[in-house]
Order: structure tokens, then C-alpha cells, then sequence
């Protein structure tokens, strides 16, 4: 199990350019969120008519959710129970645990305020350009880590990397990695690339902006309480699924190296004011479209905060990062 996300809906092509902003969320990211938003805590069962009513809600059509869950459900993202004529699903307890410590990572990442030491991670491999599979896997593992791509075959991060991430890429590799950690050597403004060049910053400073665009307008709304049921649910889903993206192309960038005004923190503000401030009304629609479906009680169903996520859900709190 690794992560339930799909890095490929980030980096599609995996260039080293960022591609271009995507207009709209999966159904299987949507899908994803929308039940970690509201059942991660007890990994409470959603019955598939439910789960399939609010997706609808989103504007994804019952062909699709259904195959979304079916192919989640493949994926080993949820597992089923039937009764009857009736079936249900929730989050397996591998998907909750990596989504409660992704959640944990994502909500620190922001305000991680550390200084840097001003030491870089570069990973270097060689795998045989007939190996598309294990060679697309490997890039899809250090994207998840936060690492990007200085050169065909380096990879740097700002950050060292665990051991546990360590053991992971080595099996990815079969032996064809080095791992070392160094110091930038400034040889004059034409005599090498700059390591912060391998993100584009412009592009994620974009991604920043427009988040901040996209949500900024609902504060009113949301502190006069005027956004309620669906519409709730469909703005809270989104601005997590959207947010999520957010830390995987800045894996915590350096402030030193980046603007004064570089927009990480006023993102991950506004992030949490929609989305704590949703979470009472969009609570209350989940719950109310769920009982349409079943006569249990619905009590786990239950939404909770960034400082919940912060705090630890699932066992989180002894995990710093996602095992993505």
C-alpha cells in the first residue's frame, strides 16, 4: 500500500517543468478526500448509494462513481461489505493510516519554520530506458518525497530523507543509486544550474496565487454562515483536494532561497479558515445523505479540523511523514 493519491494527476508527464494547471479534481482524488474528510477517524462504513449521492453532488455521474470505487476498492483504497442487496464501503486500515499521517504532513508542512542548514540530498540512478515501469515507479516515489529532477538521472531535495525512504528507493534501484548529501558550490551566474532551478518556481508561486484567488472570495460567506449543505460539502472537498497538491510541488522549499513575499503561508491560512469553517454544515449534509441509504446510527461519520489532523488521527501521531 502506498499512497492512495495518484501522483501521476500532479505530474502527469512527469517533466521537469510543472504541467499545466489542471481544471478539475478526479473522481478517484474526490472520492478519496471526501471519505477521509468524514470517516478516517473510525473508519465508519458509507453505504455505496451514499458515497455514490455525493459524488453526484460533485458532478460525477453514477457510471463513473461506481467504477471509481470499484477500482479504489482494487487498488486496496477501500474495502466492501455486503448485506443483502446492499453494500458498503470504507477505508482500508492502510489507506486510513497513510492518509492520517499525510494529513498530519501536509497541515505541518507549511508552518515548518526551521532554518535550514543549506545542505541539499541528490540522489543519482541509471536504469535501462527498457525498464519504463520500475524507472516510471522510481520517479513516482521521489516526486512523493518531495525531490525533483536538477538533471536526467539527479534528483535533489532540500531536505535529507529517512531511512525508511533510504531502504525504499535502494529496492526500487536494485543497486544503481547513490544517496549523498552536499553543499551547493557557486561557480558563476554561466557555469552551472542553480539546484532551487529544478522546480519551476514561477509555476508553483502560480498554483499559490490562484488558490488564493479561488477561496479568498468565500470568507465572507463562510463567517455568516451562509454556505450550508451541499454546497458545504462540494467547496470543503475541493479546497483539500486542491490544498493537498500544494506541498508536493513546494516539498518545503527553502525560504532563504525563495521571495519575501512567497505565498506558502497565507495559503495554508485560508486553507484552514474554509476548511474548519465548513466543517459543521458539511458534517451535518454527509450525515444527512448517508441516512437516506441506512438505518444505522451515524455518529462516526464526523468531520474533523487542521488542528485534529495536526493532533493525529488513526495512530497518526507517531508518524512525522507519510510512508508515500
Amino acid at each position: 500500500m502506498t499512497s492512495p493519491y495518484d501522483i501521476e494527476e500532479i505530474f502527469p508527464e512527469d517533466g521537469v517543468r510543472l504541467p499545466r494547471r489542471q481544471h478539475g479534481n478526479s473522481p478517484q482524488g474526490l472520492t478519496v478526500t471526501l471519505l477521509a474528510d468524514y470517516t478516517l477517524r473510525n473508519r465508519a462504513w458509507l453505504p455505496s448509494a451514499a458515497i455514490v449521492a455525493l459524488l453526484a453532488e460533485a458532478g460525477v455521474s453514477q457510471a463513473g462513481a461506481r467504477a471509481t470505487i470499484s477500482r479504489l476498492a482494487r487498488r486496496g483504497v477501500l474495502e466492501g461489505s455486503r448485506q443483502g442487496r446492499n453494500s458498503s464501503y470504507r477505508l482500508t486500515a492502510a489507506a486510513a493510516l497513510n492518509l492520517a499521517a499525510g494529513g498530519r504532513w501536509l497541515v505541518a508542512a507549511a508552518a515548518d519554520d526551521r532554518p535550514w542548514d543549506r545542505w541539499w540530498t541528490l540522489i543519482a540512478f541509471s536504469l535501462p530506458q527498457e525498464e519504463v515501469a520500475r524507472r516510471r515507479e522510481l520517479r513516482n516515489r521521489l516526486r512523493w518525497l518531495g525531490c525533483a529532477p536538477l538533471y536526467d538521472g539527479l534528483w535533489i531535495s532540500p531536505h535529507d530523507v529517512t531511512a525508511k525512504a533510504r531502504s525504499q528507493l535502494a529496492d526500487l534501484a536494485g543497486g544503481a543509486m547513490t544517496v549523498f548529501r552536499a553543499r551547493h558550490v557557486e561557480l558563476g551566474a554561466n557555469a552551472g544550474r542553480d539546484p532551487l532551478d529544478a522546480w519551476d518556481t514561477a509555476a508553483i508561486a502560480g498554483h499559490y496565487e490562484a488558490f488564493i484567488r479561488r477561496w479568498s472570495p468565500l470568507l465572507p460567506d463562510i463567517g455568516g454562515s451562509r454556505i450550508t449543505g451541499v454546497e458545504a460539502v462540494r467547496a470543503r472537498t475541493e479546497v483539500m483536494d486542491t490544498y493537498r497538491r500544494l506541498p508536493i510541488l513546494d516539498p518545503r522549499l527553502p525560504l532563504a532561497l525563495l521571495p519575501p513575499t512567497w505565498p506558502r503561508e497565507r495559503a495554508r491560512g485560508l486553507f484552514a479558515a474554509v476548511y474548519d469553517g465548513l466543517a459543521g454544515p458539511a458534517q451535518e449534509h454527509v450525515r444527512a445523505v448517508a441516512s437516506r441509504f441506512t438505518t444505522e446510527p451515524l455518529t462516526d461519520v464526523r468531520a474533523h479540523t487542521v488542528a485534529d489532523v495536526l493532533r493525529g488521527l488513526q495512530g497518526a501521531e507517531a508518524i512525522t511523514e507519510p510512508s508515500r
